[in-house]
């Protein structure tokens, strides 16, 4: 006997732009490691994450056991950016562990507790260092949703949510936009150095390495390289933004370090808690910190229950390189699975990094009823891309190789019914 759903105070007091809820029509009522449970007992396994802010599961018991263990202790719960013993432990762990192993020279900045927090503070730096106003971006390009993230942002849709026109930003080409037709930087080397072409010299380039909202777009080593050296040759700050590829998405820790670059500027937010809870940094060189006191601010910049399960996440997983190579190896799992897909059925393409991937359908509309039908079968996945022409995969980086290999399973069935 099945208990019955009730969903009626979320139709008729929450507003209508709430949007997971709507292809997942049910309440949620516990979680744990890869799997969902709702009020109803059924079972749901994550290929979604929280859209990557759960990297290492659902309640995962180590970083469980360190916030609850602060928490009765009474550990200071909101300490604006005042020192706490908290953010101390923290601090020494990231510099211990993912700075200093990685020969990265950068002060930690925590502007606020999300990701386009972490977006903002990167702009207003860059604007302040230079004395600029313009900021490259690139097509398809995901940032955030307040003003200033929206303005390096490339979905239409969200971008008109704005009301308001979004200026000092100019779009360029993402790697293979032109399907590799027209040269790497081609447009944007001309027109820096071309003195007709009206192209104000930029603060700064901000890039995701993978665009997950814009649809699993990978850049290429060698592109972010060359990315990184204009930038440097033409006294242009880079920004990467990790807020979704960081924390070892992609394999390493940072998504940037496959090309072997150093940006002036890195966003992290999702993940970095460890748990879900919220919290950003922003990264920068030591020569662009040239913010006053208190001229970037925020209420909730000192989530400390976030810091304790940073820090545990950090000392648990980040001590060894066991967590990459095992994200790298289920990372090439799904690879085989979709690259299978793609050579067994026309119109059905994939492309990925680490442990995020993407099954990608010429018609946008199959990719929309292979994850309804996923929904059924118990698996959560979600659609990205400008058209929801991509099924993106963002599972827990802890799943277990059985956990993975059952989703892959429900995901290949959807996708061979729709496609048939």
């Amino acid at each position: 006997m099945t208990t019955a759903i009730n969903t009626s105070i979320f139709t008729t007091l929450e507003s209508e732009v709430r949007s997971y809820s709507r292809s997942w029509p049910t309440v949620f009522e516990s979680a744990r490691g890869a799997w969902l449970r709702a009020e109803d007992g059924r079972e749901y396994l994550d290929f979604f994450a929280g859209a990557g802010a759960l990297n290492y599961g659902h309640n995962n018991p180590v970083l469980k056991r360190a916030l609850i263990d602060y928490l009765e202790s009474d550990g200071i719960t909101h300490g604006l950016d005042m020192h706490t013993t908290a953010k101390r432990r923290f601090l020494e762990t990231f510099d211990d562990l993912i700075l200093t192993p990685r020969r990265l020279d950068y002060k930690v900045q925590f502007p606020g507790p999300t990701g386009t927090n972490a977006v903002e503070a990167a702009l207003k730096l860059a604007r302040k260092v230079t004395g600029r106003e313009s900021i490259v971006n690139f097509t398809n390009a995901f940032h955030g949703m307040t003003l200033g993230s929206l303005s390096v942002t490339g979905n239409s849709m969200k971008r008109a949510g704005a009301g308001i026109p979004l200026v000092h930003s100019t779009p360029m080409p993402f790697d293979n936009y032109f399907d590799g037709e027209t040269p790497d930087f081609h447009w944007f080397e001309r027109v820096l150095d071309d003195s007709g072409s009206g192209l104000n010299r930029p603060a700064a380039v901000i890039v995701e390495t993978v665009q997950g909202e814009g649809g699993v777009n990978i850049a290429r080593p060698e592109w972010l390289r060359a990315l990184a050296d204009l930038c440097s040759t033409r006294g242009i700050l880079l920004i990467v933004d990790d807020v979704q590829m960081g924390c070892g998405r992609t394999g390493p820790f940072f998504s940037f370090e496959v090309a072997g670059i150093t940006p002036d500027i890195v966003t992290l937010s999702k993940s970095i808690g460890g748990y879900g809870l919220p919290m950003a940094l922003t990264l920068f060189k030591p020569e662009l910190d040239v913010w006053s006191p208190g001229e970037h601010n925020g209420t909730f910049r000192g989530n400390n229950p976030a810091f304790v399960t940073a820090t545990a996440a950090l000392e648990q997983y980040w001590a060894d390189d066991l967590l990459s190579l095992s994200t790298a190896s289920k990372g090439k799992r799904i690879g085989e699975i979709f690259a299978n897909l793609a050579d067994s059925f026309d119109g059905v393409s994939t492309r990925g990094r680490g442990m995020v991937q993407g099954l990608v359908f010429d018609d946008p509309g199959k990719a929309v009823k292979v994850c309804g039908l996923a929904y059924d079968e118990g698996l959560l996945a979600e659609t990205s891309g400008p058209s929801d022409e991509v099924v993106k995969l963002l599972p827990p980086l802890t799943i277990t190789s059985e956990e993975l290999n059952h989703g892959l399973s429900i995901l290949a069935e959807a996708t061979a019914k729709v496609c048939a």
